[in-house]
């Protein structure tokens, strides 16, 4: 499982380094793709397989679902963490979650998340309420 929160840096050629307790996870490649709310998603390559053909089957004649599908697969890049457990984010992706610097990684239990550290600090300021006062029918039942 992926745990935490961790604060890399990005580098000037646009290398983040992965936090070191997940390297071994990801040392078989790993799938970069554009995640919800303008971050980034992390998936082990096994596991990005799998939700990639599920959501391969959704109807094509569903416009919202041809239009996930395409920006899922035409958002994602394949990645092999060097010897320091770096990986290069591409120019896209970068721009797509407004990353500088400063990054923080989160972990979001099966994948993990690569925020801009402001944005993910708005975020958790946003919805930190959210959390605490969390009603059933919006948790499926998790509690």
């Amino acid at each position: 499982m992926f745990l935490g929160t961790y604060t890399p840096k990005l580098d000037d050629k646009g290398r983040l380094t992965l936090p070191a307790k997940f390297r071994d996870t990801l040392a078989g490649g790993l799938m970069v793709t554009k995640g919800q709310d303008h971050c980034l998603a992390v998936y082990p390559r096994d596991a990005f397989v799998a939700l990639a053909r599920k959501a391969a089957v959704a109807p094509r004649t569903n416009p919202e679902a041809r239009a996930f599908v395409r920006a899922l697969a035409a958002g994602t890049d394949e990645q092999h963490p060097d010897a320091q457990g770096r990986i290069t984010l591409s120019v896209d992706h970068r721009r797509y979650a407004g990353l500088s610097k400063e990054c923080v990684v989160t972990g979001a239990v099966d994948f993990l998340e690569i925020w801009d550290a402001q944005a993910w600090q708005n975020y958790v300021e946003e919805n930190e309420e959210n959390y605490s006062q969390a009603k059933d029918e919006s948790l499926g039942g998790i509690f």
